[in-house]
């Protein structure tokens, strides 16, 4: 019998197949006492498994390229933690196999994270399927993961690991659905780049019989079980509709009546441009420049490795414009030679700005690099600075493009509430704003991104959330500059359009997103987007928003 369940739908497309379950998780090793002699063999052990799970890692993320790849060097560095290391060592010194230490030493660090309200508690799945492989390696079982199947299917799992999801065969996996999870999880953003419907934050997604048929609706967030063939065929038909509707679709994006809102792509590195050109993308509106210092966390890139990344970018998009981050580090993408090792909420410590403020060597170097990839090219390059809380942020930003001779626009990403409340000051010294409301979510409503119990208050329709961004882009258009949104509310279409009537300026998404959002928006005429907006913000919930902005487009 068909029945419907709700999750939140992260990555656009139907999917219908029958249910995988992801892999059993490791079993908990057995705790058994070694004689003191064995320490020092079972500590080389656990060192050998480290280095084998982290090279592992490292080899996925240069195969999967991109986004993947920065996410999953991250993920190699937690395995290689030297305080984590040195609680495996002493574990093993008082008596525990290196298998068991290395379980109890990850639960403790998992526990002490959690307890002291740390960012990093949030990678609950990352942390989990290090210790997996590491465990399952010193064990000698097989590595907890996706199925082996010879049959497309849709895969089911409590969470998925960055590992895992960057490499799924998309000929394979249909699309998967998780119990854990939000919508701006690696999983959910990893997903969007594959063009894999996914569904995450489902309760009882694990109870789901293998081998059951369902619907997955990455749009909506509808799992429908053993569908009927009536449901089916009206599945396959919008998908159908919506396949076409994407054709039909191309050049420059903009709404019905001819108002402009530039589509561009967020790109982690050179390998993401191919698919950004494809996608019809008229720039990069968010460049992420982690994934060049993630390949050695001990020192920063050369001045002469910078430029030559940055350069095969900036080349892809001849009189298009690109959008640079500077350097995010700290919270979750910790570097050894950047990030204080004993903050007790990196989240909330140094990170983004602050770090790079306090490594002033670092930043210029960056900086430094930008302006010479950008010799002689003809695109509009333009630099932002991440985490900026203020004035005094965005004029110390300015100050050092300028004193690196950078010839560009100078910008802040709004990821902070007093950002967006205070944007009209800040753009006293900064030429645009960008909104990365992934973060900017999560620090209006203290809900780490990550975690799915908090899923609610991480969804970008949330009346409180659309109030800061059409502060920031009022702000924007009082000052006669522009406000764009590189977070991953743009990859919603029927958000893209609330966005626009907002006064946003520019869309950047993952380049799956792009064909979708661009076909959306040349449903509508500016003053239905912005009838749709005020709409949404009239309401007090994000599901009653949605609701309202699709009334008012849908002519009801």
């Amino acid at each position: 019998m068909e029945t419907t369940l709700r999750g939140v739908g992260v990555s656009h497309g139907v999917a219908i197949g029958e249910v995988r379950h992801m892999g059993t998780a490791v079993l908990e090793p057995p705790a058994k006492q070694i004689p003191a002699e064995d320490a020092e063999r079972e500590q080389g052990r656990a060192r050998q498994a480290v280095e084998a799970v982290a090279a592992d890692l490292i080899a996925r993320g240069n195969l999967a390229g991109g986004e993947a790849q920065a996410v999953l060097e991250a993920q190699a560095m937690m395995a290689q933690d030297p305080e984590l290391m040195a609680d495996v060592d002493r574990r093993i010194a008082v008596g525990s196999t290196a298998e068991r230490a290395v379980y109890d030493a990850f639960a403790s660090y998992r526990a002490l994270l959690a307890g002291a309200g740390e960012y990093l508690a949030g990678r609950v799945a990352d942390l989990d399927d290090v210790r997996n492989r590491i465990v399952a390696r010193l064990l000698g079982v097989p590595m907890p993961g996706v199925p082996d199947s010879d049959e497309p299917y849709v895969l089911i799992a409590r969470d998925l690991a960055p590992a895992d999801t960057a490499l799924l065969d998309p000929t394979l996996v249909l699309g998967f659905v998780t119990e854990e999870g939000g919508p701006t999880s690696h999983s959910a953003i990893l997903a969007r780049a594959l063009g894999v419907p996914a569904v995450v934050a489902l309760p009882g997604a694990g109870e789901l019989a293998e081998g059951t048929v369902i619907a997955v609706d990455g749009s909506t967030g509808e799992i429908f079980v053993e569908p009927s063939a009536e449901k089916r065929a009206q599945l396959e038909a919008a998908a159908a509709e919506r396949k076409a509707s994407l054709s039909a679709s191309t050049g420059p994006g903009a709404t019905s009546d001819g108002h402009k809102v530039p589509l561009l792509a967020n790109v982690g590195g050179p390998a993401d441009v191919p698919a950004a050109v494809e996608a019809g993308a008229e720039g990069v509106g968010l460049f992420r420049t982690e994934f060049l210092f993630l390949d050695d966390s001990k020192q920063a890139p050369s001045e002469e490795k910078q430029v030559e990344a940055y350069r095969q970018v900036l080349e892809a998009f001849p009189e298009g414009r690109v959008v640079v981050r500077v350097l995010d580090a700290g919270a979750d993408k910790p570097l050894e030679f950047l990030t204080p090792a004993d903050e007790p909420n990196p989240a909330l410590g140094v990170r983004g700005l602050r770090t790079l403020l306090d490594h002033p060597d670092v930043l210029r170097t960056q900086l430094t690099a930008l302006a010479k990839a950008a010799e002689g090219l003809p695109v509009y390059l333009e630099v932002m600075a991440p985490m900026v809380a203020d004035r005094i942020d965005a004029k110390a930003f300015a100050d050092a493009c300028r004193a690196a001779g950078l010839k560009a626009k100078f910008g802040a990403m709004v990821e902070i509430p007093s950002a967006a409340l205070r944007a009209r000051s800040i753009l006293q010294e900064v030429e645009f704003l960008s909104l990365g409301t992934n973060d900017l979510a999560q620090y209006t409503f203290a809900a780490d991104r990550q975690v799915g119990a908090v899923s609610r208050l991480q969804d970008p329709w949330q009346p409180a959330l659309l109030d800061l961004v059409a502060v920031s882009a009022e702000a924007a258009k009082a000052e006669g500059k522009s406000c764009g949104v590189c977070g991953e509310a743009a990859s919603d279409p029927l958000l893209a359009c609330v966005l626009t009537g907002l006064g946003v300026t520019s869309l950047s998404m993952g380049a799956a997103s792009i064909p979708y959002v661009r076909a959306t928006l040349a449903k509508y005429t500016l003053a239905q987007c912005e009838r749709a907006a005020a709409a949404a913000r009239a309401t007090d919930t994000a599901d009653e928003a949605r609701t309202a902005a699709q009334a008012v487009l849908s002519g009801e």
